[in-house]
């Protein structure tokens, strides 16, 4: 495995606040909508089926253990006395296994149309949210996500889109939250961490949507910042499956680490794949990729974790669901082994904790009612999650997030380490 490099190793960091710019606002009004009975619904959206299946199965399946574990706190009983329901929602294509835009419109009507849904939970892919969150903000319905890292949906940034994220904001109100971190940070922190792992010349491959696009632009925005030489940079269509020529000009370029903005389903994991085919691996070029990677079903989808073994790194935004340590992390892992029999997906913190706020949310709101339990939502502060305490700020963003990467070796993710996109500066350079 590659000499890492740090000084000292002893980078005790506190998880980064983000910092964010204030919403704007508005006073259109959003006809209000309660539930009449004794039934709260939550939509969930994300996929259920193609290459990021295992993620979202597991995803949901941890919504479900922090409903049944709320009503094991409460006597059996839901918040503010109701019966909430999730209805999970699959909003891959069944043609392409990827995420579709229609059928991601279509979940987000669906749950606007029904007067039970109170909360719209989703997406997993940011390219996604840019669809639902303009229903929902229209329906004055709160959304949350377990996953969306892309900086815009929430606000401006160097390397965002014009007008985002006012243009996802018809009403001109605040409806959208997520618990975890940003690729803003994610992707300065993983150009600084490649720095402190040694390597000198990045290729860097995108996937052209919003999330790896816009992860990769960061990456490289930071690279030369930090002393990293770009020498390449190509996207790709999810739908391309011989990346040899693109990896032939990789070679040729002179990287030492090729840094891929991917999910599962959209080339990730056949990057993977082709380069230890092409030899790459063997001629000393590595891989990172981000959050949208870290998975064990990536494992699965390249043909077996001993390929990726020493040559790939993957980041993500916080410590694997195994270390967990607070009473509440080590609960959630526990309950949800226990009950699937199966070890949780990394994402499946991220909704479980989601799942956590909807439901705290709706205890405070005390009504049947999507305005004031989105305002309850909106409001949300000191909420303790599985791994640090948070509020939301003006943007919906939660206050605190932090980046770990992780090696995989052993088969594995091992190395766990917190990474930030200022580490360059207290790692010292050396050899291998």
């Amino acid at each position: 495995m590659r000499t890492k490099r740090y000084l000292g190793l002893v980078l005790l960091i506190t998880l980064a606040l983000i910092a964010a710019p204030t919403a704007k606002h508005s006073n259109n009004a959003v006809k209000p909508v309660s539930a009449e009975g004794e039934t709260i619904k939550v939509y969930t959206s994300w996929p259920l089926t193609g290459g990021t299946q295992a993620v979202g199965d597991s995803m949901l399946k941890a919504a479900e253990l922090a409903l049944a574990q709320y009503e094991e706190d409460h006597d059996g009983a839901g918040p503010a006395g109701f019966n909430v329901e999730i209805v999970g929602l699959d909003d891959a294509s069944p043609t392409t296994g990827a995420w579709d835009g229609t059928i991601e419109a279509e979940n987000a009507q669906r749950c606007v149309n029904d007067a039970e849904c109170m909360v719209y939970f989703g997406t997993y892919n940011s390219g996604a949210a840019k669809v639902s969150m303009t229903i929902t903000n229209e329906a004055g319905i709160a959304q949350i996500s377990p996953a969306n890292s892309y900086a815009g949906l929430t606000r401006a940034c160097e390397t965002c889109a014009e007008g985002e994220p006012d243009i996802y904001r018809p009403s001109g109100e605040v409806n959208y939250f997520r618990t975890n971190g940003t690729d803003d940070f994610q992707g300065p922190a993983d150009a600084a961490w490649s720095y402190c792992l040694g390597f000198e010349k990045v290729y860097i491959l995108d996937d052209t949507q919003a999330y790896g696009k816009g992860l990769a632009d960061e990456f490289e925005r930071h690279a030369e910042e930090v002393g990293l030489e770009v020498v390449g940079r190509a996207s790709v269509e999810s739908t391309d499956v011989d990346f040899r020529a693109l990896l032939t000009d990789v070679l040729a370029s002179g990287a030492d680490l090729v840094f891929g903005g991917f999910v599962l389903d959209s080339g990730g994991p056949q990057v993977i794949q082709q380069m230890n085919e092409l030899g790459l691996f063997e001629e000393g070029i590595y891989f990172m990729g981000p959050d949208g990677m870290a998975s064990p079903a990536l494992f699965d989808q390249i043909g077996g974790a001993e390929i990726a073994n020493d040559y790939v790194y993957i980041s993500f935004p916080g410590p694997l669901p195994s270390t967990l340590e607070s009473e509440k992390g080590v609960r959630f892992y526990e309950g949800y082994v226990d009950t699937y029999d199966e070890e949780p997906d990394p994402y499946a913190v991220y909704a479980y904790q989601s799942m956590a706020v909807i439901l705290d949310s709706i205890e405070r709101a005390g009504v049947a009612d999507r305005a004031a339990i989105l305002e309850a939502m909106r409001s949300t502060t000191d909420f303790e999650g599985l791994s640090a305490t948070f509020s939301f700020d003006e943007n919906g963003d939660a206050t605190v997030s932090g980046f770990y990467g992780y090696a995989v070796g052993d088969d594995t993710f091992i190395d766990g380490t917190l990474i930030t996109p200022n580490m360059n500066e207290t790692c010292e350079v050396a050899t291998d």
